[in-house]
C-alpha cells in the first residue's frame, strides 16, 4: 500500500479554512483523513475536544514539546497549537492522505521536515472582506481581533511560499479546486512510486 500525503492547508484566522474543508473534507476520492490539532486554548461554545481540537493544559502541551511528539507548533495570542506526530505517521503509514490545517509558522517547520508535502493557502476576496468574518464571530474582544488581523496581513505576505493559493470568494468553487488539486497530486505521486 502506498503511504498516504501529507497536505499543508493554510490561511490567515477568518479566511474561512473549517467551511472549505467540510465541503470536500468527505470525498471518498479523495481518502482524507484530517489530523486535529492540539491546544491549550479553551474551547469556544459549540466546540467539543477530540472534535476541532485535542484540547490540552498548558503544562501538557509543554510536555508535549519537551518530549518532541509534535510535528509542528507554534504560540498565538497566549496559546500553544500543534500537530501530534505520531498520529499523522499512523495514517500516512495506513494509506491516508492527510490534511493538516496549521498556522503559516507551523507550516513552514513542516515543509521543512517533509519536503514532498503538498502545500496549499486559503486567501479571503479582501482584507476588508476578512476583517467582517471575524468580527462576525463575536467570541474575541478588540484587542484580540486586531492581534488577528495584524497576524493575516503577516500571513498573506507568505502566500509565495505555497504551492497553491487559492481565494475563498466562493467556498464550494474553492472546496472543487482543492479536492482536484489533491486528486491529481496524488495520482502523480502514485505514478512517481510505480516507476521506482
Amino acid at each position: 500500500m502506498a503511504r498516504g500525503l501529507l497536505i499543508v492547508f493554510s490561511g490567515p484566522s477568518g479566511v474561512g479554512k473549517g467551511t472549505v474543508r467540510a465541503l470536500f473534507a468527505d470525498r471518498e476520492e479523495l481518502n482524507l483523513a484530517y489530523s486535529i490539532s492540539m491546544t491549550s486554548r479553551p474551547m469556544r461554545p459549540g466546540e467539543t475536544d477530540g472534535v476541532e481540537y485535542h484540547f490540552v493544559s498548558r503544562d501538557e502541551f509543554e510536555k508535549a514539546i519537551a518530549n518532541d511528539e509534535l510535528l509542528e507548533y507554534a504560540e498565538f495570542v497566549g496559546n500553544y497549537y500543534g500537530t501530534p506526530k505520531a498520529y499523522v505517521e499512523k495514517l500516512r503509514d495506513e494509506g491516508k492522505n492527510v490534511l493538516l490545517e496549521i498556522e503559516v509558522q507551523g507550516a513552514s517547520i513542516v515543509k521543512e521536515k517533509c519536503p514532498d508535502a503538498l502545500s496549499i493557502f486559503l486567501i479571503p476576496p479582501s482584507m476588508e472582506e476578512l476583517e467582517r468574518r471575524i468580527r462576525g464571530r463575536k467570541t474575541e474582544p478588540e484587542e484580540i481581533i486586531q492581534q488577528r488581523l495584524a497576524k493575516a496581513q503577516r500571513e498573506m505576505n507568505m502566500m509565495s511560499r505555497y504551492q497553491y493559493v487559492i481565494c475563498n470568494d466562493d467556498a464550494q468553487l474553492a472546496a472543487d479546486i482543492i479536492a482536484l488539486i489533491i486528486e491529481r497530486y496524488a495520482r502523480a505521486k502514485q505514478q512517481e512510486e510505480e516507476q521506482k
